[in-house]
């Protein structure tokens, strides 16, 4: 199995500043190679400039520029370059569908939060000081970090990357060989229905509230947001009290991403130890959270009618809060390593038929909470009734597998 492991960081203030130096750099080669990668298709030749040309032209940048990109890992400086050719693999994979394109764009310094160093013992070391009591990594150029390892690494350590995350640095190592961590059978299944007013409801019957961070910290973020928007959006450099704002939403932003992330991880613990088999919805997250189209006015051209984008955007903002996607992603990959099975369901009139007798209209969902079959009069929660129907429905698709 492969795994990643993220572990805090905690380095003295002279590697504070040299980590952000080398983002600074990184970033200085990401912006400059797709510089030249622009200049070259507008030429009149119609120029493509690849990977393998950009890495070949690293040897003479680093001993141009000894100071700055000759002080950095060289196979971390290729990682960078391999991250913008994906970006322009996936432009090209997005023009050639028809989608809308999204040209790769420069990157500011603030937004430039990851250097990857692709083998550990190449410009990189993970536990450089094993006679230590404190585990280390070693980056090239900046030093031993101590690092705030609060779980053992298990398995090879295959890659490792820095990121910053507002004022805190963090280390992620992905490792192969991690061995599976099975867990006894219990002989039990379920079917989960992810909702709004509750996180989820199991088959059982079982509720899990949905916590709402974002809705719980939303006047502490708006205030510090409108606090950000009182300095101007376009400056060559940010007073100090401008980028105190910024690190004030960020930082209040980081705090409700790790509250939801940990709440997700602990839901999903708890359905994989309970249970064999797990079946939910299979979820568009993206398509569901789409603003309306807006609706022109054929009598007043230039005008458009209602199309309920504000209250769409009251549902999105809730969805999203909930982070639907994150935790099934995250129950997926424990499911693998504690060896349950976890069974996607198409969600198409789950919330609208009837366990009792199979009868199916938009009219049984009276309410957001309350089911009623409007041909035998069966009641009940509805989303109790739709997770029951998305177990149902997992026990078909297991047939059909077997």
């Amino acid at each position: 199995m492969i795994r990643a492991y993220k572990f805090l960081l905690r380095p003295t203030g002279r590697q504070t500043a040299a980590l952000g130096e080398m983002l600074r750099d990184h970033c200085s080669l990401y912006n400059g190679a797709l510089q030249e990668r622009r200049d070259a298709y507008r030429h009149t030749s119609k120029t493509s400039v690849r990977y393998g040309d950009q890495s070949a032209q690293l040897k003479e940048i680093r001993a141009f520029d000894p100071e700055r990109q000759g002080r950095w890992s060289f196979s971390s400086q290729q990682a960078t370059l391999r991250r913008l050719d994906k970006a322009f693999q996936a432009f090209f994979r997005r023009v050639k569908a028809g989608r809308t394109a999204g040209y790769p764009r420069f990157k500011g310094v603030g937004h430039f939060d990851t250097v990857t160093f692709p083998k550990d013992g190449d410009g990189c070391r993970w536990d450089s000081t094993p006679q230590d009591a404190h585990t280390r990594v070693r980056l090239q150029g900046v030093g031993h970090i101590r690092v705030h390892q609060h779980r053992p690494v298990q398995g090879r350590v295959k890659t490792i990357s820095v990121k910053r995350e507002g004022n805190r640095w963090y280390v992620a190592l992905s490792c192969d060989n991690v061995p599976a961590e099975e867990l006894p059978p219990t002989g039990a299944i379920v079917g989960i229905d992810m909702g709004v007013a509750h996180f989820l409801t199991t088959s059982d019957g079982e509720h899990v509230a949905n916590p709402r961070f974002l809705a719980a910290m939303a006047d502490e973020l708006a205030e510090a947001q409108r606090h950000l928007a009182t300095f101007p959006k376009r400056t060559r450099q940010r007073t100090r009290k401008h980028r105190a704002a910024a690190r004030k939403v960020a930082k209040l932003h980081g705090k409700i991403r790790r509250q939801r992330a940990d709440f997700h991880h602990k839901t999903a613990r708890a359905l994989i130890a309970g249970h064999d088999v797990i079946a939910h919805e299979r979820l568009n997250t993206a398509g569901m959270t789409k603003s309306p189209q807006p609706k022109a006015d054929p009598e007043r051209p230039g005008s458009f009618l209602p199309n309920g984008a504000a209250a769409k955007a009251g549902l999105n903002r809730s969805i999203l809060d909930a982070g639907w996607a994150q935790f099934l992603a995250i129950l997926a990959n424990k499911a693998e390593s504690a060896g349950r099975i976890v069974v996607p369901v198409d969600a198409r009139n789950t919330s609208r038929t009837c366990p009792a007798c199979g009868h199916v209209a938009k009219e049984n969902r009276v309410t957001q909470e309350r089911f009623q079959c409007m041909a035998c009069g069966f009641t009940a929660n509805a989303d109790h009734v739709g997770a029951t129907n998305i177990l149902s429905g997992a026990g078909l698709a297991l047939c059909a597998a077997a």
